[in-house]
């Protein structure tokens, strides 16, 4: 692989990159109880809770399900980042990239 290869492969990846972090990524626990909404530089975005799900005394239940949705909108997000990396690299490894 020649330099200009290189760097064809870096911009492209970079242009990947720009696309990622503007796309959002939803994350639900409790059957939609919870969403959390995490764009792909994995800031959170948005959080819905369903009023309707929880009372006062569900308090620890809720808390559970948000930090359970959190990690679910991290978890797609992060599958993508690792996607445009191993597309953008046809699956080679390189040094100092994730």
């Amino acid at each position: 692989m020649n330099m200009r290869e290189i760097q064809k492969m870096q911009q492209k990846l970079m242009k990947m990159q720009e696309d990622l972090e503007s796309k959002l990524f939803t994350g639900t626990a409790g059957g939609g109880a919870v969403t959390i909404t995490m764009s792909g530089k994995f800031e959170l975005t948005d959080v819905k809770i369903d009023p309707e799900a929880f009372s006062a005394e569900d308090i620890e239940e809720l808390e559970v399900m948000v930090k359970a949705a959190a990690k679910d909108a991290f978890d797609r997000a992060t599958e993508a980042q690792q996607k445009l990396v191993s597309n953008a690299t046809g699956g080679m490894r390189i040094p100092g990239m994730f």
